[in-house]
């Protein structure tokens, strides 16, 4: 019977029915524990103090006792189905509640007025089987404590000396125990920044005891195992992660993680975990031996008290001679942002203090022209635009052209032309521009040298050539133009190879 339970309850494909109505096991398991307390009460007070309780009254609360711990017993099945649970724990919770409703039943038939005086020795079994009851209640409760939020949960904080006298082990570090970041150069990039993340929002159900889709998060050799369906962690490649992918389903979604109503990742924390998995997914590395990109300073910035420095520096914001970083600006229009982050756009915050935003399509590939209709909405706000590698072309460009305060534009992969540059002249603020494998030529050179502030420009993999870039150098003598490496530059670094002194040469 028990083996049957048990293959039932890791069923892979529980009907929605089972799952609907599973649900409402948290709502009815309360019921009993009212009863049965309220009852056991009455009778403590009534033995104890000679008072006049209805023994109708106390009958009918054993009553619906036993019908409530009955329905939780079978809701409390209903939901085991959808699994992830600790087998063992469930096993125990499962006949502790099962005994609850037995001895609620038996407690009732013999109290009841009727029934009672047929029961033999009745009255003998009453108060075992409440007191049975009631005990087997709170084991109950404990343990359905433990499959939703650990083994630990009662004990976690207990403190000394009781918990040496209590035999329990000392306390596990926790995310409040892991050092505050003070130098976000030197932050431990798992320890520090990634396990703290995934403990507040996702090891509530993918822990020891409760391990969702058979998938734990609570450290990193569970994280490399994955889950029943595979990794979930694709080093290099966040997205064909499924950690990340499941993270930015829509919340309706029933495979969106968190669940929907419970506490969802933030902006930052997505960058954060995005920018973790593509460099690499390390477990030991520290953000000073990472690459830090733009995409992800504004994120580790905001962890920090401590400023950065050096060279991988993870200060928020443009350069401090820009006017852009210490503009006042009115705050975005919250329907507006929401609407942005509905086409997939990651919407940041540049500083606590001020109303700049960098949006980013860092998990947005597949945003096109119509959905850039809307960023003109923010066209005071948006600082930064990120739209690398995604299906914009140059009529995105006219839209950005409104974002009168933009400073850094990112358009590398993208279907942009020359004739899309053109709505680029009248941007006041711009000073970084990444054009990296667009179909750019000599042509789009021309409109970029009308972009009076414009300090850097990325042009590898483009179609403009040499004499292109020499007009336009010629033009914006201060611009520092990146073409990557050249034909010469790699002749040089082949040749600086060959000469080096391998294993034969250096024998």
């Amino acid at each position: 019977m028990l083996s049957f339970i048990l293959l039932q309850a890791t069923s892979p494909q529980p009907s929605e029915w089972a799952l609907f109505l599973g649900r409402f096991h948290p709502l009815i398991v309360h019921l009993p524990i009212g009863f049965l307390l309220i009852a056991g009460l009455l009778e403590l007070d009534r033995v104890t103090r000679r008072q006049r309780v209805s023994s109708h009254t106390i009958t009918l609360i054993l009553f619906w006792s036993a019908v409530s711990a009955t329905m939780a017993c079978i809701f409390g099945y209903l939901l085991s189905l959808g699994g992830g649970y600790d087998e063992q724990t469930l096993n125990y919770h499962m006949w502790e509640g099962i005994g609850v409703a037995v001895f609620a039943w038996i407690a009732w038939a013999v109290k009841h007025e009727r029934i009672g005086p047929r029961i033999r020795l009745g009255q003998l079994l009453y108060f075992p089987a409440l007191g049975l009851g009631i005990l087997l209640l709170l084991a109950a409760g404990h343990e359905g404590g433990s499959l939703t939020h650990g083994s630990d949960f009662l004990t976690q904080y207990t403190p000394e000396p009781f918990r040496s006298l209590a035999g329990i082990p000392p306390r596990e570090q926790t995310v409040e125990d892991i050092p505050a970041i003070t130098d976000v150069n030197q932050a431990m990039v798992y320890q520090q920044i990634v396990h703290p993340i995934l403990k507040t929002r996702c090891v509530q159900c993918h822990n020891p005891e409760k391990s969702k889709a058979d998938l734990r998060l609570d450290n990193p050799e569970m994280i490399k195992k994955g889950s029943e369906d595979g990794p979930v962690v694709v080093a290099g490649k966040a997205d064909q992660s499924r950690l990340m992918k499941v993270c930015l389903l829509p919340e309706e979604d029933d495979d969106h993680m968190p669940p929907k109503g419970k506490p969802q990742l933030t902006e930052n924390q997505i960058m954060l975990l995005t920018w973790w998995i593509n460099q690499g997914a390390p477990f030991d590395k520290r953000v000073a031996e990472l690459k830090v990109t733009d995409d992800v300073k504004p994120a580790l910035a905001s962890l920090g008290s401590g400023a950065a420095t050096g060279s991988q520096q993870v200060a928020s914001g443009p350069a401090p001679e820009s006017p852009v970083l210490t503009m006042k600006l009115p705050a975005a229009d919250p329907k507006a942002v929401e609407e942005l982050r509905k086409t997939g756009l990651l919407i940041l915050p540049l500083s606590k203090e001020q109303n700049q935003l960098e949006v980013s399509a860092v998990n947005a590939r597949t945003f096109s022209d119509a959905q850039a209709a809307a960023l003109p909405k923010l066209s005071q706000q948006i600082v930064w635009l990120k739209l690398g590698d995604t299906e914009i072309s140059d009529a995105t460009l006219a839209q950005v052209s409104q974002l009168k305060n933009l400073q850094k534009l990112h358009l590398e992969q993208t279907n942009v032309t020359d004739a899309g540059l053109k709505n680029l002249k009248n941007l006041p603020y711009l000073e970084y521009l990444n054009l990296y494998g667009t179909a750019v030529t000599d042509a789009g050179l021309k409109e970029l040298a009308g972009i009076k502030n414009l300090k850097t420009v990325y042009l590898w993999q483009t179609k403009v050539t040499d004499a292109g870039v020499a007009e336009l150098k010629k033009a914006m003598p201060n611009l520092e133009i990146n073409m990557g490496l050249g034909e010469s530059s790699i002749a040089q670094f082949m040749k600086a190879d060959s000469s080096a002194p391998g294993p034969d040469k250096a024998k």
